[in-house]
């Protein structure tokens, strides 16, 4: 299968990031499970389980926001270092012991196979080169060392029709009564994750992960397909 070419400014994507997630950093984990009907924790939860690492790996939590994995995999055990590009999600966590690092997931500012682990949640739709940033997320792991996301993902069949309707009128609505900045990202996020799924749909997610050099590429549909997690591991 051929992958679909990429398009769009990274640094109009990362700051289109910034603008959504800064207003929302102080109450994003309550509306994140809310506007997910509480599948977005179940999602992470599986995310981390999946990864199958040692108590006390390096992991690193890429576009880790608030800190949701980065609590998840820290409460396993694991040495985390939290990166995201916006300082107020940063801040608006609470980690027990994670570095805490200000960078771009395209740019990881870390020498080559530095963590035997790496997490990122909701990323790939904020990159202009999705398959680029895959090799440089690995290009930090060790040999062997796992790698996996969750994602917004699409349901098929009877239930298409309803998670457009919730996501294209239930979360602007809904983004309204969580409060200021909710109310944009509220209207951003439909439109958003249906560009990704159009660019690559669900036959073309594990192609995509193997074109960027990784391996033993699982992945599970979640809540009727509302949910993609995402397992690899670098050769």
């Amino acid at each position: 299968m051929c992958l679909p070419d990429a398009s769009g400014n990274d640094g109009n994507l990362r700051e289109t990031a910034r603008r959504l997630f800064a207003p929302i950093a102080p109450n994003y984990d309550r509306w994140s499970a809310l506007l997910s009907l509480g599948q977005d924790p179940r999602w992470r939860g599986e995310l981390v389980e999946g990864l199958e690492l040692p108590t006390g790996a390096r992991v690193l939590d890429v576009a880790a926001g608030t800190g949701l994995i980065t609590r998840l995999l820290e409460a396993r055990g694991h040495k985390v270092v939290a990166l995201d590009l916006s300082g107020e999600m940063l801040r608006g966590g609470r980690k027990r012991g994670a570095g805490l690092v200000l960078a771009a997931a395209e740019a990881l500012p870390f020498p080559d196979g530095t963590f035997d682990g790496l997490t990122f949640g909701y990323l790939l739709r904020y990159v202009a080169e999705p398959r680029e940033t895959l090799r440089e997320l690995a290009r930090v792991v060790q040999p062997g060392g796992a790698i996996g996301m969750v994602e917004f993902g699409r349901p098929r069949g009877i239930w298409g029709p309803l998670w457009w309707l919730y996501t294209r009128v239930g979360l602007p609505i809904a983004g309204v009564l969580a409060g200021p900045g909710w109310t944009r990202v509220g209207r951003f996020l439909g439109p958003s994750i249906d560009l990704f799924h159009r660019r690559f749909p669900a036959d073309a997610i594990a192609v995509l992960w193997e074109s960027a050099g990784l391996t033993d590429v699982r992945i599970k549909r979640r809540s009727l397909g509302g949910g993609l997690i995402v397992w690899a591991r670098r050769p």
